[in-house]
């Protein structure tokens, strides 16, 4: 994880309303992803998931680079957590909150049964997480595995759930400099 290690020195980090956000290649597509970066997190993620699954998932948008070098690396189907609702048959939708934003998301392709692999890039206020993990449990899906490439320490939503993310690298972000753990 050298490479994630020097890109998050080099990160810039913006002050939005008082929350420090991390502005990094893998959690924000700015800067430029280098493709090494990216591999060597899929890497990482190979060596620590459960990949004995039917189906990786990603929410959108900024897991789903990540979930999609995965998924060609390891032949998992892939399913987006979309922004977007298509009105499909089966489609479940989620109410998401995190420490600057809600929303509303979209669930399709996932069944009954289902074992699957959740993907993100960041793990920070856990409000995304927690959302898709109680929608999944909903559906009747057996959620195997959580592994976000980042989780900012501290307090989650995520923790108010039966579920853990494992992480490549836990950081923190005070007073405009990151801090690998």
């Amino acid at each position: 994880m050298e490479r994630l290690r020097e890109s998050l020195h080099e990160a810039p980090i913006i002050d939005k309303g008082g929350y420090e956000y991390l502005v990094h290649p893998i959690s924000n597509g700015v800067p430029m992803l280098d493709p090494a970066l990216l591999r060597e997190v899929v890497v990482g993620i190979v060596r620590n998931a459960d990949l004995d699954v039917d189906k990786i998932v990603a929410p959108e948008a900024m897991g789903i680079h990540v979930a999609t070098a995965l998924s060609l690396q390891t032949d998992v189907p892939l399913v987006v957590i979309r922004k977007r609702e298509y009105g499909l048959p089966e489609e479940v939708s989620l109410e998401k909150s995190t420490g600057y934003s809600s929303s509303e998301m979209y669930i399709n392709d996932i069944e009954d049964g289902d074992r699957v692999l959740i993907v993100d890039d960041l793990l920070s206020t856990g409000g995304t997480l927690a959302a898709i993990t109680e929608a999944l449990d909903d559906i009747g899906a057996d959620v195997a595995d959580i592994v976000v490439v980042l989780n900012k320490v501290g307090e989650s939503a995520l923790d108010d759930t039966d579920y853990e993310a494992t992480s490549l690298l836990d950081i923190t972000v005070e007073d405009g400099e990151v801090t690998v753990h």
